[in-house]
């Protein structure tokens, strides 16, 4: 399946209006990680697979924490899919559109969102019934301008979007107050130096940060 809006994840993300993007190099740190980002106020996270440690880290935050909706990121291929649903993924993200990939998602069970970053993104992601998309990379690419630019002849249809890239403390409101915007995505909030570092109190005073700010 898709991201749906009136799904019941649909309406966690936009309750939750933060979801925290992660990379974790020792699986011992993923429930950590998560505990202070609950104890913060963020009950939402992205494991991304860009380190061998991310699909045990996500067995273990689910076994050990069903209280966080915890998803994987990067997902390039439909083997990883397999491997995101057999380790319990809440979700699955991608940083671009591939259509094999989404349709073999949506045949597993995984609530998928795509990544777009141009109109045909958006156009090929519709096509496919998503509804909630990642707006990757949202900084690099031109932010908020951007993305109203883009979605502009697609607003009509309701899609909204997840922005992540270039996102912190001190802009992610100017994405949240956009009506396109349902979340954001913040790796600002447990960087991967935090984490290996341990620094739980830290990463637990950025999820209270960017939660005092979202509302």
């Amino acid at each position: 399946m898709s991201i749906l809006l009136d799904s019941d994840l649909g309406k966690k993300i936009a309750a939750s209006k933060i979801i925290a993007v992660l990379v974790i190099d020792e699986v011992a740190d993923a429930v950590p990680t998560a505990q202070a980002l609950l104890r913060g106020g963020v009950d939402m996270m992205e494991l991304t697979l860009r380190t061998p440690a991310a699909l045990d880290g996500l067995r273990a935050v689910c076994d050990e924490m069903p209280e966080m909706a915890a998803g994987i990121g990067t997902i390039l291929n439909t083997r990883q899919v397999d491997e995101v649903v057999a380790a319990g993924a809440a979700f699955g993200v991608a940083p671009g559109v591939n259509a094999e990939v989404i349709r073999y998602a949506q045949d597993k069970g995984l609530p998928f969102g795509p990544g777009i970053m141009t109109p045909t993104d958006i156009d090929q992601s519709v096509a496919l019934g998503c509804e909630v998309l990642k707006f990757f990379p949202a900084g690099s690419s031109g932010g908020l301008a951007h993305l109203k630019n883009i979605t502009a002849p697609y607003q009509h249809l309701g899609v909204q979007f997840i922005p992540l890239g270039g996102i912190k403390a001190d802009n992610m409101m100017d994405y949240l107050d956009s009506p396109l915007v349902t979340a954001i995505g913040g790796s600002w909030i447990a960087p991967r130096d935090l984490i290996a570092a341990k620094n739980w109190d830290q990463i637990e005073a950025n999820a209270r940060q960017a939660r005092e700010l979202a509302g």
